[in-house]
């Protein structure tokens, strides 16, 4: 969910070669970035830090669940605007440690209802499932996505009114506000994926990363949290 800044060319001015270089890259990071917040949440888990840090947040949901929305929609902004390569990485890496933190009290309880783990797992296959189609589609289509920004900002601050009402006033964000954030996550997939095929600097392919990471994350939340609501 990135605004368009170019301090070089756009993506979509490069030679084939350089294009692609850039695109894959921007994928090799999502994945590594995916795979770091795994090995993250294994440690957590296996050490018995997860319930020392999911027990008090449990006690203010709430407040977790602005906070995650609030992490991904500001990580990438963040990012891009640092110019520093490495100031980008470390960036990144800081919002990973952050994404782990706040997706252990949604696993500890999700363990807590299967502790199979096959609710999760389920929630993983669907998440790639997902963004693997959307991805897809605007590889294959070449569509620019980019006038998708303003349903993003507009759709950002109606989200963040309905919470601010449930906490004022007690409503219950239940199964119809998951598949509503899904479909925002998708939005936000398509967009992203739009901006690394066509708008982005060569520069800024860690921005780019983190842009998609972020919108990555946010569906495995709320399919995640849809699964636990159906149980």
């Amino acid at each position: 969910m990135q605004n368009n800044v170019n301090s070089m060319a756009p993506v979509s001015s490069l030679a084939v070669e350089d294009r692609s270089q850039f695109i894959w890259k921007c994928y090799a990071h999502v994945v590594g970035a995916i795979f770091a917040l795994i090995a993250i949440e294994t440690y957590l888990f296996s050490s018995g830090i997860a319930e020392a840090i999911a027990i008090p947040m449990l006690q203010s949901p709430m407040i977790v669940l602005i906070g995650f929305i609030a992490l991904s929609w500001g990580a990438s902004h963040l990012a891009h605007r640092l110019e520093s390569t490495m100031a980008q990485y470390a960036a990144f890496a800081a919002f990973v440690m952050a994404w782990a933190i706040m997706f252990v009290p949604m696993l500890f309880m999700a363990m807590a209802m299967d502790p199979s783990g096959s609710m999760i797992e389920s929630a993983i296959g669907v998440t790639v499932f997902g963004c693997v189609a959307l991805i897809a589609t605007v590889m294959i289509t070449r569509k620019d996505f980019s006038f998708l920004r303003g349903i993003l900002v507009w759709g950002f601050f109606v989200i963040m009114a309905l919470i601010g009402a449930s906490f004022l006033f007690g409503w219950n964000l239940g199964t119809w506000f998951s598949v509503g954030m899904i479909g925002f996550a998708g939005v936000a997939v398509l967009y992203d994926t739009s901006n690394i095929m066509h708008h982005y600097p060569q520069d800024k392919y860690v921005a780019a990363s983190m842009a998609l990471f972020a919108s990555i994350a946010m569906m495995f939340w709320y399919i995640l949290r849809l699964f636990m609501s159906r149980d």
